[in-house]
């Protein structure tokens, strides 16, 4: 059966026709904001290459995720800029790190808000990459950093958090973690790919790598098939969401990933989608809301459940 051309044209006349037969639609509850935790007291420090976006100090970022709360955000993903970075990145997992304590600050402040931690070293490592380095220093040690990321989830899990989302990419990270902690959920970052669209996102958490690139541990953007075998590895190891990364450029894979798999699945909207937007309209060359919400409306139509992405607050106005 088919509708005649004139007749669906009559459904689009009204907002509320066009709302009663829209087949994606778009709330508060399918988004999660990231907020950027910062050493200090009352700092507020914008980013250039992200605007909109700035690291806040414990009770600024606490101040932050109670105006997050009261326009109806319910969840935020934490980052960390520590004091300082050694090799290991033995920050991540200080029981007294700056996650740690934005955690603690934000379950006082705001007890009704779900919080989830990006698990991952690249914040906390002086060289920048998102686990140890091998003995030779040209390559990550995958299996020495899988001791330490369980460490830090532990931690962030200790500290107050409700899930954490390992973004590393390690192999067998998942599964470790799921040893050390039965019962937390997992939001993994199946599919990552090694993407051009980070570097504003490696501005405000400054984890540029020092050398090389992550390439040897992120996915080829080339590659859609890969991306089912690294989702199906997670759910074996016990995750219980499936995240792509980045997701206007990944529509398809978002996809695959919706039709083959049983279980929730998130895209990750990152930093360079949103500032191409941005800037774009600061430029004067197209409206930032209807652009910011057709594109987010995609990322939905794709598959995905949830979109972690920067115009969280913007939502909380504009829905």
């Amino acid at each position: 059966m088919s509708f005649p051309a004139t007749r669906l044209r009559r459904l689009r006349r009204t907002d509320t026709l066009r709302a009663l037969v829209r087949e994606t639609s778009l709330s508060l509850d399918d988004v999660v904001m990231p907020l950027f935790a910062c050493p200090g007291e009352g700092v507020v420090r914008p980013v250039a290459g992200l605007p909109g976006i700035a690291q806040r100090s414990v009770d600024e970022l606490a101040r932050e995720a109670s105006e997050l709360a009261t326009r109806g955000i319910r969840a935020v993903l934490l980052f960390g800029i520590p004091e300082s970075k050694d090799d290991e990145g033995s920050g991540a997992w200080d029981a007294d790190g700056i996650v740690q304590r934005a955690l603690r600050a934000l379950r006082a402040e705001t007890p009704g808000l779900t919080l989830l931690t990006d698990v991952c070293l690249c914040e906390y490592t002086a060289h920048g990459h998102c686990g140890t380095l091998c003995e030779a220093g040209d390559s990550v040690a995958n299996d020495e950093t899988l001791d330490l990321l369980v460490r830090t989830a532990v931690s962030h899990v200790e500290a107050g958090a409700d899930a954490v989302c390992p973004s590393d990419m390690m192999d067998g990270r998942v599964g470790a973690i799921r040893a050390a902690l039965p019962e937390t959920p997992i939001v993994s970052y199946a599919a990552k790919y090694a993407s051009a669209f980070y570097g504003p996102f490696r501005e405000v958490a400054e984890s540029t790598p020092a050398l090389g690139d992550r390439r040897g541990y992120q996915m080829d953007p080339a590659n859609a098939r890969e991306a089912l075998r690294e989702c199906a590895l997670d759910l074996d190891e016990g995750a219980d969401v499936l995240m792509v990364k980045p997701a206007l450029p990944y529509l398809d894979v978002i996809r695959a990933v919706r039709e083959r798999f049983d279980c929730p699945v998130w895209a990750y909207q990152v930093s360079g989608e949103y500032a191409m937007i941005r800037a774009a309209a600061d430029a004067g060359h197209l409206e930032e809301r209807r652009a910011a919400l057709e594109s987010l409306t995609a990322i939905k139509r794709a598959g995905a459940g949830t979109v972690v992405t920067y115009w969280a607050k913007e939502l909380g106005e504009w829905l």
